[in-house]
C-alpha cells in the first residue's frame, strides 16, 4: 500500500483547543495548514476538559469568528466564592478588575472550531496518529503519521507541536536542549458530571480539614464537581452516595448548606501535577499548550495558557510568512514562557493554599487557614488574586 504525501506550509499535530485555534487563524492571514489528530471527531467533541475561560481567551475565540455560540450559551461569572471554617468569602473579580471569566466547556470550544475548520473546507484528518517529526534542523520538517490504517508524511515548513502531554511532539525535540521542571501533587481530584442545579450562581472553592472540593457548572441544570482524593484513588470505592455525602461535608456551612443531588453521567480521576517543558522551540518545531506545560486545575489556566502560546505563535508565523520577519519566532520561547511561569504559580500557589497534604503539621494547617483569611480579608489580596483569575493581559 503506497504513502501518502500530503504537503502544507504548517503542519498541526493535535486536535486540541491550542491546535484548532492556531489553525483558525494561520487561515484569516491565508497560510495553509494541515491539522492532524488521532482520536475520532466525536471522541475530542465529547471529551470534558476544562470549563472556565478567562476575558482574553474569550476575545480570542471572537476575533477568530467562532465566539457567537460562547456568547448566547456561556455562563458570565462576575466572582468567586471561598469556603472554610463553614463561612463563604466572595471575591468580586469584575469589581476588583473591570473583567469577568466565562464558563463555556472545552468540549464546545472544540466542536465550534472543529465545524469553522471543516464548513471552510481545511484540512483536518481524524484517527491520524503522528509516529515521529523528522528534519526539525531543515527548511521541510516531515511529521510521520498513520491514518486509516496507511502510512502518511506531512512535508510542512513549520512542524506546530499542540498534541497534548503524551504526544509525539516534545519527544521529537533534542534531549540535550530539552529542560524538564515537574511536580506531582500526592492526590487527584475525583470529579463528576452530574445532571443537577448548580451549588450557586458562582464557583465555590472548599478548604476543609477532610480536603478540597470544587463546585462548578456547565449550564444551568449540568453540574461539575469535584473531591480531593487519595492519588491512587479506586473509583469504584467511590459508589454515587458516597460522593454525594462527602461533598455535603466539605461545602457544609454555618447556613445549613446541602446540595441538591441529581443523576451522575460521568465519573473519573484528575490527576494534578505542574509541569514545564523548556525551551519551546528547537529549529523548525514549536510547542504549545500541554505539550509544552501543564498546571493543577486549581487555577483554571490550562485552556488559558494553552490560547495564551498560540496568540503569540499565530502573530509569530504570520509575520515570518508574510515578509520573512523572524523576529516572533526567534522570541516565541521566551515570551511564552514568561506567562507559562506566572500561571505555574498562581495554579501552584491556589493549590498550596486550598488543598489538605498528608505531610501538613497543625502548625502548616493553622498557617494554611491565615492564608485564606488574609486573601479574603484584604481587599489588595483579592485584587492580586482576581487579576490571576481573569487573566493577565496578552502579551
Amino acid at each position: 500500500m503506497s504513502t501518502q504525501v500530503l504537503r502544507t506550509q504548517v503542519g498541526i499535530v493535535g486536535a486540541g483547543p491550542a491546535g484548532l485555534l492556531l489553525g483558525q487563524l494561520l487561515a484569516q492571514h491565508g497560510i495553509d495548514s494541515v491539522v492532524l489528530e488521532a482520536q475520532s471527531r466525536a471522541y475530542i467533541e465529547q471529551r470534558v476538559r476544562a470549563g472556565l475561560m478567562e476575558h482574553g481567551a474569550c476575545q480570542q475565540l471572537r476575533d477568530a469568528g467562532v465566539g457567537a455560540r460562547m456568547d448566547r450559551e456561556g455562563l458570565p461569572h462576575e466572582g468567586i466564592v471561598l469556603r472554610f471554617d463553614g463561612a463563604s468569602h466572595r471575591i468580586p473579580l469584575t469589581e476588583l478588575t473591570g473583567r469577568h471569566v466565562t464558563v463555556y466547556g472545552q468540549q464546545e470550544v472544540v466542536k465550534d472550531l472543529v465545524e469553522a475548520r471543516l464548513a471552510a473546507g481545511l484540512k483536518l484528518l481524524f484517527d491520524a496518529t503522528a509516529t515521529a517529526i523528522e528534519g526539525i534542523d531543515g527548511e521541510r520538517p516531515v511529521i510521520r503519521f498513520r491514518h486509516d490504517g496507511v502510512a502518511g508524511e506531512l512535508h510542512c515548513d513549520i512542524v506546530a507541536g499542540c498534541d497534548g502531554f503524551h504526544g509525539v511532539a516534545r519527544a521529537a525535540m533534542p534531549a540535550d536542549l530539552l529542560r524538564v521542571f515537574e511536580r506531582v501533587y500526592p492526590f487527584a481530584w475525583l470529579g463528576i458530571l452530574a445532571e443537577a442545579p448548580p451549588v450557586s450562581p458562582e464557583l465555590v472553592y472548599a478548604s476543609h480539614d477532610r480536603g478540597f472540593a470544587l463546585a462548578s457548572m456547565r449550564s444551568e441544570r449540568i453540574v461539575r464537581l469535584y473531591l480531593q482524593c487519595a492519588s491512587d484513588a479506586d473509583i469504584t470505592a467511590w459508589p454515587d452516595g458516597r460522593i454525594w455525602d462527602e461533598l455535603d461535608t466539605r461545602f457544609a456551612d454555618d447556613q445549613g448548606f446541602r446540595l441538591a443531588r441529581g443523576t451522575v453521567l460521568q465519573k473519573g480521576l484528575t490527576p494534578l501535577r505542574s509541569f514545564v517543558a523548556e525551551p519551546l522551540r528547537a529549529g523548525r518545531l514549536f510547542l504549545a499548550g500541554d505539550a509544552a506545560h501543564i498546571v493543577p486545575p486549581t487555577g483554571a489556566k490550562g485552556l488559558n495558557l494553552a490560547f495564551a502560546d498560540i496568540h503569540l505563535l499565530a502573530a509569530a508565523l504570520r509575520d515570518w510568512f508574510a515578509d520573512g520577519d523572524a523576529h516572533g519566532l526567534d522570541g516565541y520561547s521566551a515570551a511564552a514562557l514568561r506567562r507559562v511561569w506566572q500561571y505555574e504559580r498562581f495554579s501552584w500557589w491556589m493549590t498550596m493554599l486550598l488543598h489538605r497534604f498528608d505531610h501538613h503539621t497543625p502548625f502548616e494547617r493553622r498557617m494554611q487557614q491565615a492564608e485564606l483569611a488574609y486573601v479574603t480579608g484584604s481587599r489588595a489580596a483579592m485584587t492580586g488574586l482576581a487579576e490571576n483569575y481573569v487573566g493577565l493581559p496578552l502579551g
